[in-house]
Formats: C-alpha cells, sequence, structure tokens
C-alpha cells in the first residue's frame, strides 16, 4: 500500500470512525473497489482484532439493496465503511445499521484520487461551516435557488430537518459520506427549474454541457438528458412516480474541494455548490423509497432563505 493511500485511510479510521480497539469494524467493497476496501482494512486491523472486510459484485445502481451478507455485516459491527461502486447511502440496509447502533461511511463511487484529496481535509473546519449554513437555512418556511444558467426552483423543507454531513462519525449510529461536507434537506415539495451543469452521472463532468430539470409538486416532470431520462423510466417500471421524487436540495460545505472533477462524491462537498437529486429520500428524512438516487451538481449558485441571501462558504 502506498503512502498516501494508507494515509487516507487513517483519516478514515482514526479522525472519522475514532475508531477503539475494542470494538467491530465491517468494510464493505465490490470488486472494482477493492484496493480501496483492503486499505481500510489494514489501517482497521492494526487497531481492532475484530475488522472483517466483504466484498460483493458491483451493484447495477446507485441505491440498489446489497446482497443479505453485506447488510447483515453492515448492520452486526460497531463501525462499517462502504468503499463501493454504486452508492448504499440511501438504501434500507444502511439506515437499518444505523438504527440498530452502527456507525459508519459510505464512499460510493470512490477512485484512488478522490480517496486521496477527499481525505486530505481539515473535518473541524467542515464541520463549522456547516454549522454557518445550518443557522441560516434552518427553520426557513421555502429555500430558493437561482443561477445565472437558467435555475430558479423553491424548495418547502415543511416538517422535515436540514441535516449536516460533517465527516463526523463517531457516536454510535451516526452517518455520513466521505468525502464529507454537506448540509441537505429532503423537502416536502418543491417547484420550478433547475439547471445541472457541474457534474451528473452517468456523464461525469458535463464540461459545458447543460440538463434542464422541470419540477412540480415535488416531482420531476421533464428531463432535457435522454440518458438521464432512461434510467428515472428504468426505475419508474418498478415502483412507478416515485422514481421521479425530488429528494434532496445539498449545499457543499467543503471549502478543501476547489474543482470539480467529474466524481458525484466529492464534487456535491464542493463549497459554494448546490446538488439536487431525483429518487431515493427515505435514508435522509424522506419517505419515498426507490432504487435510485441522482444527484446533480448545480455550480454558482444564488441561495435564498425566506427571501435572505444565505452566506455560502467558498
Amino acid at each position: 500500500m502506498d503512502d498516501d493511500l494508507r494515509s487516507a485511510a487513517e483519516t478514515a479510521i482514526h479522525q472519522c470512525l475514532d475508531l477503539g480497539d475494542d470494538e467491530s469494524l465491517a468494510v464493505l467493497t465490490d470488486d472494482k473497489r477493492e484496493s480501496i476496501g483492503e486499505a481500510l482494512y489494514a489501517v482497521a486491523s492494526d487497531v481492532t482484532a475484530d475488522a472483517s472486510i466483504v466484498r460483493y459484485p458491483p451493484a447495477a445502481q446507485h441505491g440498489e439493496e446489497p446482497p443479505a451478507p453485506v447488510a447483515a455485516a453492515m448492520r452486526d459491527a460497531d463501525a462499517f465503511l462502504a468503499p463501493t461502486t454504486k452508492s448504499l447511502s440511501h438504501t434500507r440496509a444502511r439506515g437499518a445499521a444505523c438504527d440498530a447502533g452502527a456507525r459508519g461511511a459510505t464512499l460510493p463511487g470512490i477512485t484512488r484520487d478522490v480517496f486521496v484529496a477527499g481525505l486530505d481535509a481539515d473535518y473541524e473546519a467542515i464541520a463549522q461551516h456547516c454549522a454557518d449554513v445550518r443557522a441560516q437555512v434552518d427553520g426557513a418556511d421555502e429555500i430558493r435557488v437561482t443561477t445565472e444558467a437558467g435555475t430558479d426552483i423553491t424548495f418547502e423543507p415543511g416538517d422535515r430537518e436540514f441535516l449536516s454531513d460533517t465527516g463526523d462519525v463517531s457516536e454510535p449510529g451516526s452517518f455520513s459520506n466521505l468525502p464529507a461536507g454537506e448540509v441537505f434537506v429532503s423537502p416536502e415539495d418543491a417547484n420550478g427549474t433547475y439547471v445541472v451543469d457541474g457534474t451528473m452521472m452517468p456523464h461525469g463532468l458535463l464540461d459545458g454541457r447543460e440538463l434542464r430539470f422541470e419540477v412540480e409538486d415535488g416531482f420531476v416532470t421533464e428531463i432535457s438528458d435522454g440518458e438521464v431520462r432512461e434510467q428515472v423510466d428504468a426505475a419508474a417500471e418498478e415502483v412507478g412516480e416515485d422514481a421521479y421524487n425530488l429528494a434532496e436540495l445539498g449545499i457543499g460545505t467543503n471549502v478543501g474541494v476547489t474543482d470539480l472533477v467529474g466524481s458525484v462524491l466529492l464534487d456535491e462537498k464542493a463549497a459554494g455548490t448546490v446538488h439536487i437529486a431525483i429518487g431515493d429520500d427515505a435514508g435522509i428524512g424522506g419517505d419515498t423509497d426507490a432504487p435510485l438516487h441522482l444527484d446533480g451538481i448545480v455550480t454558482e449558485p444564488t441561495v435564498y432563505a425566506d427571501g435572505e441571501e444565505v452566506e455560502l462558504p467558498r
């Protein structure tokens, strides 16, 4: 294992998890992310004798439920880390694990470069930026996002709270993405237009392209891009209109992410950006179960909370 990979793994094990020598850790990975899983397992094994690694074939879609043995390993451990090709963040398995008291983080779509760059961060500063944004948006009846590219959309959180992803998963039941750095909510309602001009799967970095989405009464009604529309339509064959649910509004707070690289996991954390997601929100405070969660990053947004401009970290 090279020094950069070990250093990133040590940040995850020591700083984010604060893993104890009397605790168990499950590393859940797949065939395409094995090297990162092995790095985390190696560092964890230096801390505790009760570390394990479970590998399975990559899932077909973000949010797809993992095999039962993977879900059981996550649920039964004190802590877990999941570097996988497709996200486990919004799965029932991950939610059940945290409900059972396990704490941990998912690293969906992680690559070596993103792992090394994204874990080289000041997580105390990230936590402070999250607190600063939360202070401005908590309790707002309406959050409006606009951009010069054509975004103009209003979200109503309703009774749902904004949450913070700071990377600190030291408390039982706590959960984060790694790399971390966002404030997010699953809104009860949303209406308007948003234009993704940063990063979105399956395309990665859009490089000047713009994807347009129309939203009405909390559902995405029009998608300008054929490939994204095909993904959502395919999910709709399984769950109906829930696949079109406007699932999330997120605000990036990681000032260490200075350039978008085409990885949703990293780019959605970039300070001063907004990301908006379609599909599943049951894992983040909503009530919609869907077999996908598609984030699109919106650059250079202006955000208003009940008409007052929100000062975003830059």
